[in-house]
């Protein structure tokens, strides 16, 4: 199970796993990439999950 907080999606993939791709082709890669990073940092430091998202198998 995944927790994600409103907002996230745009983050992670259905299975739970961070996009490391930008959705928009034209987007800055680096700028993508430091905001993946700041949203694992949120991740790690436990911020409180407003949204728990299950993956059924």
């Amino acid at each position: 199970m995944s927790i994600l907080r409103r907002g996230d999606e745009k983050f992670h993939y259905s299975d739970g796993s961070h996009k490391w791709i930008p959705p928009d082709p034209d987007y800055d890669q680096e700028v993508w990439n430091e905001q993946v990073r700041q949203h694992q940092q949120g991740h790690l430091r436990n911020e409180r999950p407003k949204v728990r998202v299950q993956r059924f198998v």
